[in-house]
């Protein structure tokens, strides 16, 4: 999947403004919106970005439950190496350009956080609703402590 830095500030407005369609809502697309908000935005994502993604869900009929939806663990996990890889990102890189070299890292894979955490304590109530440590191998980069909560 490519994107041209035009569709990639459509996702992202998309996203803030609850209109874009539930199908475009895939992993590609999350971490594209989530790279062009830490490369413009001058907000604390760590404490907007869960409510962005929670209102975002219900306004596309979805839910944010126990079981689904917005997830704290994962986000600020992948927040936070989207921050890392966008520090390290040579002047003057396009988003399309940024886009493309993060979907091919590790991150691009859906199941990278499945490398850190096993399965049964990333989808665990608490690592839904909370941030949880890795319990199989730590993070590069792992989140700031949010003051927020």
């Amino acid at each position: 999947m490519s994107y041209t830095d035009a569709e990639i500030a459509a996702l992202a407005e998309g996203l803030l403004d609850r209109s874009l369609p539930k199908d475009q809502w895939t992993h590609a697309a999350h971490l594209t919106a989530t790279l062009r908000l830490v490369r413009l935005r001058d907000a604390n994502l760590e404490r907007d970005l869960p409510w962005v993604i929670r209102t975002y869900n219900v306004a596309v009929g979805g839910q944010n439950t126990e079981t689904a939806g917005y997830h704290e663990t994962i986000t600020q996990a992948y927040l936070a190496a989207i921050r890392a890889f966008e520090a390290a990102l040579p002047p003057g890189t396009s988003d399309a350009e940024a886009v493309a070299l993060l979907l091919a890292t590790p991150l691009g894979d859906k199941n990278w956080p499945l490398t850190h955490w096993s399965r049964e304590r990333l989808f665990s109530v608490e690592a839904r609703r909370w941030w949880v440590d890795p319990d199989l191998k730590p993070l590069a980069h792992p989140p700031a402590p949010r003051n927020d909560l």
